[in-house]
């Protein structure tokens, strides 16, 4: 991979991608928040918490606890910058799959390690833009109870800081009319915590560091999804 001394937000240096590969849609991405804020503001009452804290320019990757299939999209339509999400490519089967791709979404196999969804993350974060992750890999108790070390392996080779997502609300009622979904016009709370930086400091990234990266992670994810559950008393 060829390697660019470029400077994000507070002089953090990224990865650029290899030459000649295009890099995901950012354009693609603006108009999947557009999309975004269309619907999750016209089907629930979203909440939004501590948006500010996202820094408004440079590479940012955002973490975000995962327990319905609506808290991507939500987190897409309130954040306030267009975001690329790492979805399973299970989601990209028939027409949706184009439609993801078109608005910037990058497609990743859980199965293996997927050295084409890591270039397209890294293109992202190296131009400077904003990566949605699930840390804990699938849909679960959306606890951050187990993270995969795919969030490290980002943070530490990009320097980019973290910010901290809760999605609250999301499973606590099924609808009536769709089942799988929040009831309509319920109100779901989206809580961005403060960014923080993974590494060390050392420049190391080795898989050790990485393991010690994680460890550092999931405290920070944990303890912003006990402070976002005191804040909304959910």
């Amino acid at each position: 991979m060829r390697r660019h001394a470029r400077r994000g937000e507070a002089g953090r240096q990224v990865t650029e991608a290899p030459a000649g590969r295009a890099a995901p849609s950012e354009r693609g991405a603006d108009v999947g928040r557009r999309i975004g804020v269309g619907l999750m503001y016209g089907l629930w009452k979203p909440r939004v918490l501590g948006a500010w804290r996202v820094p408004a320019t440079g590479p940012v990757i955002l973490a975000v606890n995962h327990s319905h299939n609506v808290d991507g999209p939500m987190v897409m339509g309130v954040a306030p910058r267009p975001t690329h999400f790492l979805i399973k490519k299970e989601a990209f089967v028939g027409p949706l799959g184009p439609f993801l791709r078109g608005i910037g979404q990058l497609q990743v196999d859980r199965t293996t390690a997927d050295r084409t969804a890591v270039t397209d993350a890294l293109a992202v974060l190296g131009r400077g833009g904003v990566l949605g992750i699930f840390p804990e890999g699938t849909r679960g108790e959306g606890d951050f109870a187990s993270l995969r070390a795919g969030l490290a392996y980002f943070a530490v080779r990009t320097g980019a800081p973290i910010v901290p997502v809760a999605v609250l609300g999301s499973t606590e009622r099924h609808g009536r009319l769709v089942k799988k979904l929040p009831p309509l016009r319920t109100r779901v709370d989206v809580v961005f915590g403060d960014p923080f930086e993974a590494g060390d400091s050392s420049g190391r990234r080795t898989r050790r560091a990485l393991d010690e990266a994680t460890v550092r992670i999931q405290g920070r994810l944990t303890g912003h999804l006990e402070n976002a559950r005191r804040l909304t008393g959910r």
